[in-house]
């Protein structure tokens, strides 16, 4: 392999191909892994550290909440340190860090050492780590091995996001939620000594680029504004005040306030956003290494293929999100039962992105996320239908298997084609932003498919009590003011009947199947137009075309683009 400048370069098409190759991928699906379990693992175990540390809900919320605030905000960040810096050394930084933050985790003893761990440790070596894992693969594996690359990348994400609550909830019922942090602790150092011995070193030569220290302040905090106001604007109010913004103990933003701190946030994310646009595109005109070059977005793949992945995303977070609330607050079923519930649709995404890597070799690789989308948007669909108080595993396993295998083609493909036109000096930035729109998607999906939910279950499960004449006047009446205070989480009022609390949980579990139902619906329509945008990606073959000849092919790409662009326009 050679080096340009501070780059890796892609193997030349006479250089011996590394046999180490399939051991990096391995090492690279194990860091994967780790990364994705540490956003949902936890979840489940809430309620036991809250026992454990005699603390709040809204002062644990952040252990869950900083590790993905932390991880957005630098993923860029961290892909452009692994151009600069080489991503073999990046993803060995990453890990350690990743390893550290996971140890004073397990060690922890109250919310700010879990907080220092988890949140911001953890975090930032995440956003470390990840972005390199998709760098290597680019430049160790081309050609059809590229797409089979890609597939088990996606595919382990995929899977330990729909297995993260069934291992965390097995760990926190049989041992210890720090168990959760123990594993990383000990798979993390063979993932380190594992990338020294397999993963190719490439020394780095030439002129070291320099680090864009004010765009990357910017891009850090605004998109730490953008993904806090996504996430928590349910939480802590879209307009009006829902609670206090609390941390470490003291209120930062009162209730009392005649404004929400959200539209603040969502303004100062704009600023800060627009500020970093503007810095970055003024170092590109100046060529002084720009953080991230928006010039990548003149290329239709890299353009259209990260606006597909965000609706994508969107629609596979509504799928676990709608789908986990329904199984426990409907059909009463605990963490660990839900998980099990779920694992078919898993381990239909794992096989799904293999079958998706070898329909590369015929149909290509655009074809199969187009293929994979349509497969998600039925798959969505036929489980907003099985939804009903009545629902069997059995009903939703059609669904399941649709959407999974549509999850294993597409999100498996869709990275590969997005970085098919990146070049590979630039690789480790453009990996940053697709993660960075994945959780994007994500947020924007939580967001929007809650407040749906929400909404959905509360007006139903009113019009519900408000005719069942056979609940006493004022248990009617103390029951839908609860309901509007709590929501999904509405208990009966203590000393109510047996026969009450009955009819009362009947209404209740009807009207959270109701209310799963149309969000469900919206996120197939999402994912509809992620598979109509899908087709503004240029075709990419059913053999990847390989570095060497996309920079020869360049010029001619450019000039296909600006045609393509001017017929669209016509």
């Amino acid at each position: 392999m050679e080096t340009v400048g501070s780059a890796t370069a892609p193997l030349s098409p006479g250089y011996p191909e590394d046999p180490r190759r399939w051991f990096t991928l391995v090492i690279v699906v194990a860091a994967v892994t780790i990364a994705a379990l540490d956003s949902t693992v936890l979840n489940v175990a809430i309620p036991t550290i809250l026992k454990d540390f005699h603390t709040t809900l809204p002062s644990l919320q952040w252990v869950i909440t900083g590790y993905s605030l932390t991880f957005a905000a630098c993923l860029i960040i961290g892909g452009r340190l692994g151009d600069i810096f080489g991503m073999r050394r990046m993803f060995i930084i990453g890990a350690a860090l990743f390893g550290i933050g996971s140890l004073i985790a397990s060690l922890s003893t109250g919310v700010v050492s879990l907080v220092i761990g988890e949140a911001i440790v953890e975090g930032f070596g995440a956003s470390l780590m990840l972005p390199a894992t998709l760098g290597i693969l680019s430049s160790t594996f081309v050609g059809q091995e590229r797409a089979t690359a890609f597939s088990a990348w996606a595919a382990t994400l995929g899977a330990a996001v729909a297995f993260g609550p069934l291992l965390g909830g097995f760990l926190t019922t049989n041992y210890s939620w720090r168990w959760a942090f123990r594993l990383n602790v000990i798979i993390v150092p063979f993932a380190i000594v594992g990338a020294m011995l397999f993963m190719r070193k490439v020394p780095l030569s030439g002129r070291r680029e320099r680090i864009d220290v004010r765009g990357a302040l910017l891009i850090a905090s605004g998109m730490f504004c953008l993904i806090f106001a996504i996430s928590e604007g349910a939480s802590y109010g879209w307009i009006h005040p829902a609670r206090s913004l609390t941390i470490v103990g003291r209120d930062v933003w009162p209730v009392g306030r005649a404004v929400s701190i959200v539209p603040f946030v969502f303004g100062a994310a704009a600023a800060l956003l627009a500020g970093f646009y503007v810095v970055e595109r003024s170092r590109e005109r100046a060529a002084r290494d720009p953080l991230f070059d928006f010039s990548q977005l003149n290329r239709r793949g890299f353009r259209w293929g990260l606006a597909t992945l965000l609706l994508l995303a969107m629609g596979q977070v509504a799928f676990l999100f709608i789908l986990s609330v329904f199984l426990q607050d409907s059909q009463h079923l605990s963490a660990m039962q839900t998980g099990l519930w779920l694992m078919p649709s898993g381990l239909f995404i794992v096989g799904g992105s293999q079958v998706g890597s070898r329909l590369t070799r015929r149909r290509g690789t655009t074809s199969v996320v187009r293929i994979g989308l349509v497969f998600e948007a039925v798959g969505l669909a036929a489980i907003a239908l099985a939804v009903t108080p009545s629902v069997t595993l059995i009903g939703l396993m059609p669904g399941f298997a649709l959407f999974g295998v549509g999850i294993g083609f597409a999100a498996s493909q869709l990275t590969n084609v997005i970085l098919a036109e990146v070049a590979p000096e630039k690789s480790g930035a453009a990996s940053g932003a697709n993660t960075t729109v994945r959780m994007i998607g994500s947020s924007l999906g939580i967001a929007v498919m809650s407040a749906m939910l929400s909404s959905g279950t509360t007006q139903r499960a009113i019009r519900s009590i408000q005719g069942a004449q056979t609940l006493p006047a004022a248990l009617r009446i103390h029951s839908i003011a609860a309901i509007h205070a709590r929501g999904l989480n509405f208990a009966p009022l203590a000393g109510t009947s047996s026969r009450d609390i009955a009819t009362l949980r009947h209404a209740m579990d009807g009207a959270i199947a109701a209310g799963a139902r149309p969000p469900l619906i919206y996120a197939t329509a999402v994912v509809v137009l992620g598979a109509a945008l899908s087709f503004l990606i240029p075709r990419v073959g059913p053999f990847d075309m390989t570095p060497q000849e996309l920079a020869g092919h360049d010029e001619t790409s450019r000039e296909n683009e600006v045609v393509a662009e001017s017929a669209t326009l016509v």
